[in-house]
């Protein structure tokens, strides 16, 4: 038998299995039918097609288990769609957070390089992983407090926290709503300091017309089930910045000074040319480490899911703007509760809708929260809190520059429900109806 028919052979059995994979989606569609009190309503989740299963299997069935193709096509694609140059696919958007900060350390940055004890401003009230990659790189996190409004720091409070010893910045785009990004990048500018975006919850979102993710030399993105878009596990770095990028690429790919992808031998035709360190010359480029790295990467099967996401992304964005603003207009007014605002100026492709219980209200937030985890309405704190106060902080080095004081309100009133594309209508006005029920029977 000729190649060609060998090969037509291989591609029909290919389409006869991904028909079967069709098939199955189809007929095990969950019964999307939705009974108050009794159906979940999760405040996050992945919202997964036929296609995204069939991407899966395809995938698989070339056995490429670690990046290849797809990788490559994804990260080609999101540097487009975010107007970065480069896109670094990691395995989490958590890697990625230790990625941007790590490479900010590198010694390849000169005099620029971020040194043991160097400040970074960041916010108290957020997600762990913002804050991790400051101390693990032995670096100090200057804290400072957000608005109740907005979820996020200002400007204001950045310039006031810039010190001798500041070097950078990293702050996330609360629930996707931006902070005042162009003036802080603004900021940075004028003193000379890196600003790393973190944008795992705002993939879509704008500020001044400018989609976030722009403003800062790194910015990061996450790709778990409760964000924008979903490998399952994933992450991103992204940047305009060439030499970023060569630095992101040799942490995350072990430390090696090789940029030749998995599978792949002698990409700069130099392979036995160099010389570098103490090493004799011409040892093998594929084992010259330039970084004391990590391995960080992805999968190509990740890689091919991420990829159908992105198709829908203009979707989801979409869903989850009507969907905040479904349940915005419906709690207008309702007494005792502090409610979001987009910040001025800003477009936010929210990640969820947050709300802060007023300390004077005749309810609390804790009883509250129990109303609705009680008739099947999932609830999330807004993240850690303040995070000076949880035990893995408390003993850590830090500076605070002003008071914590809406922080510790988040920490002690705050929580938020989901906005996520696969809420319906109905499922929105029931939350909204039963926040209502418990409020009037508060008095």
């Amino acid at each position: 038998m000729s190649d060609t028919a060998v090969n037509a052979d291989t591609a029909d059995t290919k389409e006869r299995v991904l028909d079967e994979v069709r098939r199955y989606h189809r007929e095990t569609a969950p019964d999307r039918e939705f009974v108050p009190g009794v159906t979940e309503i999760w405040p996050s989740g992945a919202v997964l097609d036929e296609a995204d299963r069939v991407a899966i299997v395809e995938a698989a069935l070339t056995l490429r288990i670690a990046a290849g193709p797809s990788s490559r096509k994804f990260e080609s694609a999101f540097a487009k769609r975010l107007k970065r140059r480069k896109a670094h696919l990691t395995n989490s958007g958590s890697s990625a957070n230790l990625l941007a900060v790590s490479a900010l350390t590198s010694h390849q940055l000169g005099d620029r390089r971020l040194k043991p004890g160097d400040e970074v401003i960041t916010v108290a009230a957020g997600f762990p992983t913002t804050v991790n990659p400051i101390l693990q790189n032995g670096l100090l996190p200057v804290f400072v407090d957000v608005d109740l409004a907005t979820y996020n720091t200002t400007a204001d409070r950045v310039a006031a926290a810039i010190g001798p010893k500041t070097r950078a910045i990293i702050i996330a785009h609360a629930l996707g709503n931006p902070f005042e990004v162009a003036e802080v990048a603004q900021l940075a500018e004028e003193h000379g300091l890196f600003l790393i975006e973190d944008n795992c919850d705002a993939v879509g979102s704008t500020y001044d017309g400018r989609i976030t993710g722009t403003f800062g030399a790194l910015t990061t993105v996450s790709f778990y089930p409760a964000h924008h878009l979903t490998m399952g596990e994933g992450g991103c770095v992204l940047t305009s910045d060439l030499g970023l990028a060569r630095i992101v690429e040799s942490l995350r790919d072990w430390g090696r000074d090789c940029w030749c992808e998995p599978g792949k031998n002698n990409t700069c035709f130099k392979r036995f040319e160099y010389q570098m360190g103490n090493l004799p010359a011409g040892y093998d480029h594929k084992y010259i480490f330039s970084h004391v790295g990590y391995n960080l990467k992805g999968t190509d099967i990740q890689a091919a899911l991420g990829l159908t996401q992105l198709d829908r992304l203009d979707g989801f964005i979409e869903a989850r703007r009507r969907n905040w603003r479904r349940l915005r207009e419906g709690l207008d007014g309702v007494p005792g509760l502090l409610l979001p605002e987009p910040t001025p100026r800003s477009e936010p492709s929210w990640f969820g809708f947050v709300i802060t219980v007023d300390p004077e209200a005749r309810f609390t937030r804790a009883e509250l929260v129990a109303h609705l985890e009680e008739r099947k309405i999932g609830t999330r704190r807004l993240f850690a809190g303040n995070l000076t106060r949880q035990p893995a902080y408390i003993d850590q080095p830090h500076r605070v520059v002003g008071d914590l004081t809406n922080s510790d309100i988040i920490t002690e009133h705050t929580f938020w429900v989901g906005v996520y594309p696969g809420l319906t209508d109905e499922m929105l006005d029931y939350v909204t109806a039963t926040i209502k029920e418990f409020v009037a029977q508060r008095g």
